[in-house]
């Protein structure tokens, strides 16, 4: 016969060691279909199934027999699978031998049992057959342990009944100090004892012939009566003759006690009913107090009372007690379908859930009820979650944040995204910094946000059970003691099968808790399919960073406490991908509005100047950044198990991008300022450094700023911003891991530089041209002709003015920033000095005097200016020189020299702030 299951396996037995007739229970897989597939079982070599009794496929229960080995194993012989193995073994204890006479305090098995399977008795000569002494001398039990005469004599054992008897080992234990000639008389008595045994029943015979002779006489006797009635009178035979008799007797007294026997009879039926009701009266009473046990919800008395019918009544033949069992049942019945509505509805306590479980498991229940539990909460996280965003979806068409609470982030336990930034050395630059920050500071929760701490505060509140729930289903907490036994539920094979069906259901709920975030706050990041599934929050505004900086610090709590639950890793990794998704939106969001802040910082300009020549624009622009990248700090920091916001190159380049952006676009508002029309220009002032003993002329507070003010302004905000802030923003940027900084730096500085240098140019233009364009109409004013004039008495009044317009725009410079003066001036002079060349070189002859009045004034001017020359200003100041005819006499260069010290002393006054030390040359 071909075997369609695996062999049977005993994994248990209890208990493990015993005498012969232990009653053991056998426990194992495979171990057969039915009491009809169970055709053998061996304990110890010893054939036990005639008393095995077969209870489920992993359960068999049965005696242990009279075996030869005292250790041996647990083999079972299925139909189905075969013979069997084993992984444990039974320890056969020897028994001590009560004889029938001796006392004891316990009842003696006399080994006799019923077997239920054939109605037949089966026995082995009771113990009164066995001698208890055969040696016929008195026994003295000696005093050597049990286990050094079992390490002696392997095998063998000291009950002269058995098999393996050894003598020597019942000499050692019984007559261990008898002497040598009760020896002798024990040999006698046994000689004595086997001829008697020899005669066997032939000596009963011969004892007892007198006996069987009367016998045999007095059954002739009776045989020989009977045959002479029957042949002599014609009635019949004596006995028939008495039959007769006895008949009408019979039917006499039946004629004249018939009432009284009725009434007896019925009297006896009614107390027989009385006596059935009264001693089962359990069974009867037991379909209403199932009612009423079941209203009250004294689930326990009820199953307890089930299993009580069931254990008497379940397998009755009488059908009055099947009747009512019968009905047991469908109140039980109704009871299980009761519990399983109990237990999958919801919501309900974890509490209730194993309640109403080991219940159902109590009560035998079809199925898997705590499998179905586990499915039937899955399915209502769920619902719970998409009917979470319903609400907050068509809230919106009502008051937005209607079920918004009100969140004050400066209470909160959690880090605040907007915390108060520090003032460091680099940012508390003058008093033109105040805070923008109201400390009344309250927003109301916006709806995606409220919607997205619901919705994780509602994972938070169900997973936790759910998952408690799935640990109780696979280490068997939620399945008592009974149901076990019974063998209804096969926990390891369940487990096995549904571990994957359940880490499906996580990270189904997982994947839906991402979803309806990313549909809140990432709807591109979903297909249009989970669009219309998980979103639609259309024509809502971005959130500012500071409140996805909020969303990100709830998804991190969130995910520290699935984390706690032990949920593995590779469950919750969807929930990292989506933190990292707002980690990197919210970079991108934060600097896109501080792009746009930076925008409207322009409106914010005071044009207040202070000792250095800045304005507080700088400053607040720098602050601007550091708000921002403060901001980001907790977004950029990496907690366990997070990767970088800047590990994809994609965001590498767009978060370089976007610097590199913020920082042109405030170069662009400094374009937009040097630009502004004098119209537009507020009731600005200008602030005078009063303690300074260098200041040229003053500027009344109530006189308006002019384009060329703002001009220098704008210039000495662009110097600053390229020593100091665009470098310390750099190491703001390289403080929080950002990259690419070589390439923001780079780019931003050439697009200041650009922006500076054509301010420089403009503002040299405004400047130097009208300079330059008066020296060509002074120099010849009055005719004045170089080939025929007088002999030189000064310098010409041309000079003297073009040194006043030098000396004015040296005023205009120093009020604003002492630092463009070199920068300013160098220009300048190197404009007049090119155009003073260029004037000397077009003149195609000079008189003596011609010559002399131009070597005075050119030189005039070139010392005057002595501190702001360049090396272009020395050449063409050296080419205008060359174009005069050299100084022929002494007397013409005491002259000169003297004109040139009565110029110097006349203009001491106004040349003074051409005499200054001048600090570092400036950029060109």
């Amino acid at each position: 016969m071909s075997r369609s299951r695996q062999p049977p396996l005993v994994t248990g037995i209890s208990p493990n060691e015993g005498i012969p007739w232990t009653k053991v229970t056998i426990r194992g897989e495979n171990l057969g279909t039915g009491p009809t597939d169970l055709i053998g079982l061996t304990i110890c070599g010893h054939n036990c199934l005639l008393t095995a009794e077969w209870m489920s496929p992993s359960k068999i229960v049965c005696r242990v027999g009279q075996a030869k080995n005292d250790k041996g194993d647990i083999i079972v012989t299925t139909k189905s699978g075969g013979r069997g193995t084993s992984t444990v073994s039974f320890k056969l204890l020897k028994p001590e031998k009560i004889g029938i006479l001796d006392q004891s305090a316990v009842w003696v098995d006399e080994m006799n049992y019923y077997d239920m399977r054939t109605d037949r008795n089966k026995g082995i000569p009771p113990l009164s057959l066995r001698p208890s002494n055969p040696l016929g001398i008195e026994i003295e039990k000696s005093k050597f342990p049990q286990k050094d005469l079992e390490m002696l004599f392997p095998g063998m054992s000291a009950d002269f009944t058995s098999e393996n008897f050894s003598a020597s080992w019942y000499l050692i234990e019984n007559h261990s100090t008898t002497s040598f000639e009760q020896l002798k008389t024990a040999v006698t008595n046994l000689k004595r004892q086997a001829s008697k045994k020899s005669e066997g029943s032939l000596a009963y015979v011969k004892g007892g012939l007198s006996t069987f002779f009367e016998a045999q006489d007095a059954l002739s006797a009776i045989h020989q009566k009977l045959e002479a009635d029957g042949t002599e009178k014609v009635e019949g035979s004596m006995t028939q003759k008495l039959e007769n008799v006895l008949n009408r007797a019979s039917n006499t007294a039946d004629t004249l006690f018939q009432e009284v026997l009725g009434r007896k009879d019925k009297a006896d039926s009614t107390r027989n009913a009385l006596n059935v009701l009264q001693r089962f009266k359990f069974l009867f009473n037991l379909p209403l107090n199932i009612e009423r046990n079941i209203q009250k919800g004294d689930y326990d008395v009820v199953i307890n009372d089930y299993e009580k019918a069931k254990s008497l009544f379940g397998k009755t033949e009488v059908q009055v007690f099947k009747k009512y069992y019968a009905e047991v049942e469908t109140r039980i019945e109704a009871l299980r379908e009761l519990l399983l509505d109990k237990l999958l509805e919801t919501p309900s306590t974890l509490h209730d859930q194993k309640r109403y479980i080991r219940y159902l498991s109590d009560l035998h229940a079809p199925g898997d009820p705590a499998w179905q539990c586990i499915g039937a909460q899955h399915r209502w996280i769920l619902q719970l979650m998409h009917s979470c965003r319903e609400g907050y979806v068509h809230g919106l068409q009502g008051t937005p944040g209607l079920h918004s609470p009100m969140i004050d982030l400066d209470n909160d336990v959690r880090p605040s995204v907007l915390g108060h930034l520090s003032q460091t050395a680099s940012l508390t630059r003058g008093s033109s910094f105040q805070s923008i920050r109201d400390d009344t500071w309250r927003y109301k929760t916006p709806h995606r946000v409220a919607f997205v701490e619901k919705l994780t505060k509602l994972v938070l509140s169900q997973l936790p059970n759910f998952w408690k729930l799935w640990i109780s289903y696979v280490n068997g907490s939620l399945f008592s003691e009974t149901a076990e036994r019974s063998g209804q539920i096969e926990r390891s094979k369940n487990v096995r099968h549904r571990q994957n069906d359940f880490k499906k259901m996580i990270q189904e709920v997982m994947h839906c808790l991402v979803k309806l975030v990313r549909g809140a706050l990432l709807p591109l990041s979903i297909s249009e399919g989970g669009a219309r599934q998980h979103g639609g929050w259309e024509g809502k505004s971005e959130l500012s960073g500071q409140w996805l900086a909020h969303v990100i610090q709830t998804m991190r709590l969130t995910y520290e406490s699935l984390t706690a639950l032990e949920i593995p890793n590779d469950m919750l990794q969807t929930i990292q991908d989506l933190i990292l998704d707002l980690r990197v939106r919210c970079v991108m969001v934060t600097l896109q509005h501080t792009a746009e802040e930076i925008k409207r910082l322009a409106e914010k300009e005071d044009w207040i100047v202070d000792n250095e020549g800045l304005t507080s624009l700088p400053c607040q622009f720098e602050q601007c950044i550091v708000r921002s990248l403060q901001s980001l700090k907790g977004v950029l920091e990496c907690k366990p198990g997070e990767a970088s916001v800047f590990q994809q190159p994609k965001t590498q380049e767009e978060v370089c991008q976007l610097s590199i952006h913020i920082m042109q676009i405030f170069v662009h508002c400094l374009e937009q300022l040097s630009a502004k029309p004098d119209a537009d220009v507020d009731t600005a002032h200008l602030s005078m450094d009063v303690s300074s003993p260098d200041l040229f002329g003053s500027i009344h507070e109530d006189i308006s700023l002019t384009s060329e003010q703002r001009l220098l302004i704008v210039l000495s905000n662009c110097c600053y911003l390229e020593r100091h802030t665009f470098l310390n923003i750099a190491e703001h940027f390289e403080k929080h891991n950002f990259q690419g900084i070589e390439k923001i730096t780079q780019v931003s500085m050439a697009s200041l530089k650009e922006l500076d240098q054509r301010l420089f140019e403009n503002y040299i233009e405004l400047k130097a041209d009208p300079i330059v364009g008066s020296l060509e109409p002074g120099i010849y004013a009055g005719y004045f002709d170089w080939k025929d004039c007088l002999p030189p008495t000064g310098v010409r009044n041309y000079l003297k003015e073009a040194l006043v317009n030098i000396i004015a725009v040296h005023a205009e410079v120093f009020t604003i920033s002492k630092e463009l003066v070199p920068r300013v001036l160098s220009k300048v002079v190197e404009a007049v000095s090119e155009e003073l060349s260029r004037l000397m070189q077009c003149v195609s002859s000079f008189s003596k005097n011609g010559a002399l009045q131009a070597r005075l004034e050119i030189c005039a001017l070139r010392d005057t200016v002595a501190v702001h020359l360049t090396s272009e200003s020395k050449s063409s100041f050296k080419q205008a020189l060359e174009a005069l005819p050299q100084l022929s006499s002494g007397a013409d260069k005491k002259l000169l020299e003297e004109l040139l010290n009565k110029f110097k002393s006349s203009m001491h006054l106004q040349l003074t702030c051409f005499q200054a030390a001048a600090p570092p040359m400036m950029k060109t």
